[in-house]
């Protein structure tokens, strides 16, 4: 599900790097009713594409009109294969009217999507904020998830041998992290992380 309709497909992100596309748009309120309904067939369309790790809607609050969606790709050359794709030009225009200005996008590396501001008044979170987030959703889940896979290392010991144990703890917390904390903690702190 990407949206955007005149800006360019962002650059710079390495190629087989995961990437997050960060779209933002504003709808008219009197077609925000249809823009749901939209919203949910092109985030299927652009979950037919290769690379696609899953999409994440962060809808305004009351009184505000401006959908923030992320969209995580496996790289960066599989976000460009969406956003140029006629799929997608053919959807956007399709809503295009809703609008109240063309939307915007920019594919972003590693996890700097979790820390843009929903809104563009907001400034970036400090650094030291940023830290603190993270820390505090990896540090605890270093400690859980380790004990929690000592059985079935014990039971198949090839996945218990050194490196391999390692890489399968790894890629448990950074599931966990990027598609189920991450994004629930953000918006549970997010007045505290984007105040000025």
């Amino acid at each position: 599900m990407s949206n955007e309709q005149t800006a360019m497909p962002g650059r710079g992100a390495a190629p087989d790097t995961s990437v997050t596309l960060l779209i933002q748009q504003r709808v008219r309120p009197d077609a925000i009713a249809r823009y749901e309904q939209w919203l949910r067939t092109i985030a299927a369309k652009a979950a037919e594409y290769p690379g696609h790790q899953g999409v994440h809607i962060i809808r305004p609050p009351a009184g505000n009109n401006e959908y923030s969606i992320l969209i995580r790709f496996a790289s960066g050359v599989d976000a460009e294969r969406w956003t140029s794709s006629a799929d997608r030009r053919n959807l956007l225009a399709e809503i295009a009217d809703a609008f109240e200005r063309d939307d915007q996008f920019r594919i972003q590396p590693g996890i700097e999507f979790w820390f843009t501001p929903p809104f563009p008044a907001q400034k970036k979170p400090a650094p030291w904020k940023q830290w603190l987030i993270t820390t505090s959703v990896i540090w605890p889940l270093t400690m859980l998830i380790p004990p929690l896979f000592t059985p079935v290392f014990a039971a198949v010991p090839v996945l218990g041998a050194w490196g391999i144990s390692h890489g399968i703890v790894a890629a448990t917390i950074v599931a966990l992290v990027v598609f189920l904390i991450m994004p629930r903690y953000v918006r549970l702190v997010s007045r505290w992380l984007f105040e000025s």
